[in-house]
């Protein structure tokens, strides 16, 4: 049995499948679930990874000789096993994925009754603990489970349509870079519902990946959906991740829509649906996220970056959105999760019937220059940002340490948080002008290398 201690990680288990985790380790963690959670019933779903069906009849092997009932939801997205985990209500919600992670990867998300998700603290950890221990035994079941087929996708457009007012969509040429992965079969379902003319790109599931890493987050995987979105002289650009939870937005000139700009247009559209709401947003997005929240009359909320926190701290006041910088939104409406096709429609509504191009709309939002995450290599990630927040401290507007370290100054800001997963730091930083922010960005780069950091590629 292989089971690598270092794929549980804070938000997910994420495997280089056969290296890190094999067939074996697979049961057990199927058997760990199943003695921790008790299940009665569990929906699964995958994406395209070409180990996702192995991996996918073993878990169900393995829960139904335990006497559960596992509802088989096939190849979806994770946002549909998240909107099951929530409207049906099973024990477990387990989607088969390593998300943007290159082929060789694979892994979990799971979630609980209400798609309520299981963190480190709240289960991971424990499920890894359990599955390092050798001297336990599942107790056998005189009973057996069944497996039940269910198809989704009708159900989960229907729910997504109501909640965006399509007789606003204009017939837009929008070119959607799927990656070869499950955003495709979203939007080939969707196509024949929208006024819009859609550009495909790699859209054959295909888990190799053979055009480029699905992470929309790395301009350089959004080389082909530029190039096309300006030779077709398209509205926009659309690109989804692996498992389609995750979205970018390029405008019709080339120019990537960045998270934090997509937040903003995503809090405004909210409010208007749903006045006064708690808007939430993640510690590095930008200064124009929660100047209009404020200003559309809703309630900003700062929070930590990562799914499972977002979602608790949603549940916890009530937040009808939130935005990541990393193109995860989260809305009330889908149990508390992140939807890239809620996201997308609304984008189309967005930029639908205003008689402006999207760089044109982007532009009142577009006021803060940003540097975008600069990494940084590091052995002591807590010393390293306890030495940068000693320098600044003395002379800085305001500090926190929500996430991370942020430091407040009257004409910049930053932010260095350490990776969940990786001996990295990750710098952030925004300014009022781009001289500022060069200067300052060229300052903390200096400063952080003299600590025996190194420049990630």
């Amino acid at each position: 049995m292989i089971i690598n201690p270092a794929i549980f990680g804070d938000y997910d288990i994420r495997a280089v499948y056969g290296i890190d985790l094999d067939a074996s380790g697979v049961e057990k963690i199927a058997k760990a679930l199943t003695l921790i959670y008790k299940p009665k019933k569990i929906v699964v779903g995958r994406d395209m990874r070409l180990s996702g069906e192995e991996i996918f009849l073993i878990l169900a092997k393995t829960f139904i000789s335990s006497a559960v009932e596992v509802t088989d939801l096939g190849l979806v997205t994770t946002d549909m096993v998240y909107y099951a985990a929530g409207r049906y209500n099973p024990d477990l919600g387990i989607m088969i994925s390593a998300s943007h992670n290159p082929a060789q990867y694979n892994g979990f998300k799971i979630v609980k009754k209400g798609a309520v998700a299981i963190s480190g603290d709240s289960g991971i950890y424990k499920i890894r603990d359990l599955c390092l221990k050798s001297n336990w035994q599942l107790k056998p079941s005189v009973k057996t489970g069944k497996l039940v087929k269910k198809d989704l996708y009708r159900e989960w457009l229907d729910f997504c349509f109501s909640k965006v007012d399509t007789s606003k969509i204009e017939p837009l040429k929008v070119v959607i870079d799927a990656g070869n992965g499950m955003g495709s079969e979203i939007i080939k379902r969707i196509g024949p519902r929208l006024p819009i003319k859609i550009i495909p790109l790699f859209f054959e599931l295909d888990g190799r990946f053979p055009n480029h890493v699905p992470n929309p987050l790395k301009i350089e995987n959004l080389g082909d959906l530029i190039k096309k979105v300006k030779e077709t002289r398209a509205n926009l650009g659309v690109a989804f991740d692996g498992d389609a939870d995750r979205i970018s937005f390029i405008d019709e000139t080339g120019r990537l829509v960045n998270g934090t700009i997509t937040t903003a247009i995503l809090s405004e559209i909210i409010l208007k649906k749903y006045p006064g709401s708690t808007v939430l947003y993640n510690a590095v997005c930008g200064r124009v996220v929660p100047e209009t929240i404020e200003k559309n009359g809703g309630k900003p909320m700062r929070v930590r970056v990562g799914h499972t926190l977002i979602k608790e701290a949603m549940r916890k006041y009530n937040g009808r959105f939130c935005g990541e910088h990393s193109g995860h939104y989260y809305y009330k409406d889908t149990y508390f999760s992140e939807s890239a096709l809620l996201t997308f429609l609304l984008m189309l509504e967005f930029v639908s019937g205003k008689g402006q191009k999207l760089s044109q709309l982007v532009k009142k939002y577009d006021l803060y220059p940003q540097s975008g995450e600069i990494n940084f290599k590091v052995t002591d990630k807590q010393g390293l940002m306890e030495k940068i927040g000693k320098i600044y401290k003395p002379r800085a507007k305001s500090i926190d340490w929500l996430d991370g370290l942020s430091v407040w100054f009257d004409n910049f800001w930053f932010n260095l948080r350490p990776s969940n997963t990786e001996p990295l730091v990750r710098l952030n930083v925004e300014a009022d002008n781009q001289a500022i922010l060069d200067s300052k960005t060229k300052i903390l780069k200096k400063e952080i290398l003299s600590f025996g950091a190194s420049l990630e590629n």
